[in-house]
């Protein structure tokens, strides 16, 4: 086999890639480890920013998300019982859209197969040859045989436990690395959201999250320590903790119903610098990883492959190297700012093990001057929407 771009995974990252690329009169080749009907309902994050949107609007891949998605101009913090509202849009002009990962994989691969474009399922055995030189080569299993492609460069996609980063000799990267000393308990529940906007509350009892993935589907979490056995977490349990950190002193409910998923998820932020490597380029969560509580992952992956497809695109028509020799460059940028926005969202609302009282005093004057100051209420909201430009 032989194409332009070889694309290692079928998440958001490669998909879009994929996509885009078909659209600048590129070839490609997606290959993924999972079924299609893995990939298509695994859940993941679903905070999307008016970016994200905007790019998908433009692929031409929007159609259902507008039918079927919720548009929100604030978010909620809460602290001590209190309410504030951060109003996205008034301070920023941008809002956030809410549409499940999942979703994202469905219209994508929907797409590129309409458009005859090649996504191999359930691909085996993946091996990366020759990126250093200017023919790299993807071998792989498929179908019961050994198979290879060839390709111009290839796009390693294949998140954080995938194959393409260990193909980056040792010597040629650089690690930078934070495990945090908790985890998010996620739970999926049938029953309509309690509140019309995501709601953050940190409390003495730990950080809990209100959000939704649909008129009647809540998604809900609550911290808990790295190594929690999900068996310690009946239902029951989890909805008395639910409402005791989201609970406020003006009445608010949290509306109950049964849980459809459970699971316990480690945080922690990672950085491969530089995310290119001869012809390989790393991009989304196989090059970077950020605490959830930022909402920047999936993100953060669809701006890197809109970076990279602008700069094949240029390469493709003019030979121009500059955007792909800059890209990884420009890609940390924003990768960096999110880690810190990310990291700093996770601090304000977590309470970690070794905090004291010192430490929750601290925090709730920090909730104090956002809910006072809104300059610090725009800083917040122009890092949650996502900045134009980096």
């Amino acid at each position: 086999m032989r194409t332009q771009v070889g694309i290692v995974g079928a998440g958001p990252a490669g998909l879009l890639l994929s996509h885009l690329l078909h659209l600048e009169g590129i070839e490609s080749v997606v290959l993924e480890l999972r079924s299609r009907e893995y990939v298509e309902q695994r859940v993941r994050a679903g905070v999307l920013e008016q970016g994200t949107v905007e790019l998908l609007e433009r692929a031409g891949v929007a159609d259902r998300l507008h039918r079927e998605s919720m548009v929100h101009h604030g978010i909620e913090l809460r602290s001590g019982g209190r309410r504030h509202r951060v109003p996205l849009t008034e301070l920023t002009g941008r809002s956030i859209t809410i549409y499940g990962q999942q979703e994202v994989v469905k219209d994508l691969i929907r797409a590129r197969l309409a458009a005859g474009g090649e996504v191999l399922f359930e691909v085996g055995d993946v091996r990366l040859e020759g990126i250093d030189g200017d023919r790299p080569l993807i071998r792989f299993r498929h179908d019961g045989r050994d198979q290879e492609l060839g390709c111009d460069l290839v796009a390693g996609c294949d998140g954080f436990h995938g194959v393409c980063r260990d193909a980056v000799p040792a010597a040629a990267r650089r690690v930078f690395e934070r495990a945090y000393p908790y985890a998010w308990l996620g739970v999926l529940a049938s029953v309509a959201p309690s509140g019309e906007e995501i709601i953050y509350a940190a409390s003495e009892r730990g950080f809990a999250l209100h959000s939704m993935r649909s008129p009647k589907l809540t998604r809900l979490y609550l911290q808990v320590e790295p190594d929690e056995p999900i068996e310690r977490w009946p239902d029951d349990r989890i909805w008395e903790e639910l409402q005791a950190r989201l609970a406020t002193d003006d009445g608010w409910t949290l509306d109950e119903g049964p849980i459809l998923d459970n699971g316990v998820t480690g945080m922690r932020s990672f950085v491969l610098e530089p995310m290119r490597h001869g012809r390989l380029f790393l991009a989304g969560d196989a090059a970077h990883i950020v605490p959830p509580t930022g909402a920047k992952g999936m993100n953060l992956a669809v701006a890197d492959v809109r970076v990279l497809a602008e700069a094949l695109a240029a390469w493709s028509r003019t030979g121009e190297t500059g955007p792909l020799d800059a890209w990884s460059a420009t890609c940390l940028r924003r990768v960096w700012r999110a880690q810190d926005f990310s990291g700093w969202m996770t601090a304000l609302l977590h309470r970690a093990p070794d905090d004291d009282a010192f430490a929750l005093r601290v925090q709730q004057a920090r909730f104090a001057y956002l809910a006072s100051s809104e300059a610090a209420a725009r800083s917040l909201a122009e890092n949650y929407v996502g900045l134009e430009k980096l």
